[in-house]
């Protein structure tokens, strides 16, 4: 029996500190950090998507940042085959790849046989969904696949269009089975209690306005990101997109982000909760965490 290759996953919801996490492993086992995130895939989407700095890396090397432009969309499939790619290129070079992330259908695309259906897009499906409201496309979404309702941003109107077309065009929504790991894969996961993740969360955020948050959301519109592509990205774009155009003020917008973003919090650890595989730790117990991977990587 062929014996599979160990890699690290480092999940949790958003605030949770998984970036500084992934970075204290791989400079104590040799690592490269993959980053498992939906937004830092696009160049110039730095302080909305939390991305992390040169400084921050500490010469740690990153991959899956910055490789598509914003103004197209990168597909689940897409993703799997660049991460998918990074990973071989690490463990070529003798190295240990450490998935980083909260995307959850990032990492099950990468760590286990899920299939994803290249479903193509539906130009007049879309144009027709286009016309509904976010309340509507979820209803409609709810109907098709309520396993992925449960899941879904339900204010992200493009990924509920997506859904929406990938049910469609199957016809009915396959059964969901339980995927088999393609790596000897270590979980950890970061977790807290709801008050201190809350917390966490509305500090992060006062700290991104301060740098100039807004200031990077004005340049990408003016760079040529539409209103219409930066409300499908999401969380601080959708919200720093409706400040801009002057629909809600600063401080409406401060909250009604952070209120979204708990949200969302919420539907990350719904998708983790799902994997027993996960060790849970809280974001403190850096040393717990450090030792569990030397014990992993030495069996």
């Amino acid at each position: 029996m062929e014996t599979k290759q160990k890699i690290i996953a480092i999940v949790g919801p958003t605030a949770s500190g998984k970036t500084s996490l992934s970075i204290e492993v791989a400079r104590l086992v040799g690592g490269e950090v993959i980053s498992a995130d939906s937004r830092q895939v696009y160049t110039g989407l730095d302080i909305g998507s939390g991305k992390v700095t040169k400084r921050e890396m500490r010469g740690v090397p990153h991959h899956l940042l910055d490789v598509a432009s914003p103004k197209r969309t990168i597909s689940v499939v897409q993703y799997e085959r660049l991460a998918t790619r990074a990973i071989k290129d690490i463990l070529k070079r003798g190295k240990i790849p450490i998935i980083c992330g909260g995307t959850g259908l990032y990492i099950d695309a990468i760590l286990t046989n899920a299939s994803f259906p290249e479903v193509p897009p539906n130009a007049e499906l879309r144009k027709k969904l286009e016309k509904l409201s976010v309340e509507k496309l979820f209803i409609k979404l709810e109907k098709l696949d309520p396993s992925r309702a449960k899941t879904i941003d339900s204010q992200n109107p493009r990924r509920l269009i997506r859904a929406i077309e990938i049910a469609t065009a199957l016809g009915k929504v396959p059964e969901r089975t339980a995927p088999t790991p393609r790596y000897n894969t270590l979980w950890i996961g970061l977790t807290m209690p709801k008050e201190e993740l809350e917390g966490r969360i509305h500090t992060r955020l006062i700290a991104r306005m301060r740098h100039d948050m807004v200031a990077e959301a004005k340049r990408l519109h003016e760079g040529g990101l539409s209103w219409k592509r930066m409300d499908s990205l999401g969380l601080e774009y959708r919200f720093l997109a409706q400040f801009l155009q002057k629909k809600t003020t600063k401080r409406d917008m401060i909250e009604l982000l952070n209120i979204a973003i708990r949200q969302f919090s919420k539907r990350q650890m719904m998708w983790f909760k799902r994997n027993s595989n996960i060790k849970w730790f809280h974001p403190k117990e850096t040393k717990k965490v450090l030792q569990v991977v030397q014990n992993f990587l030495r069996t």
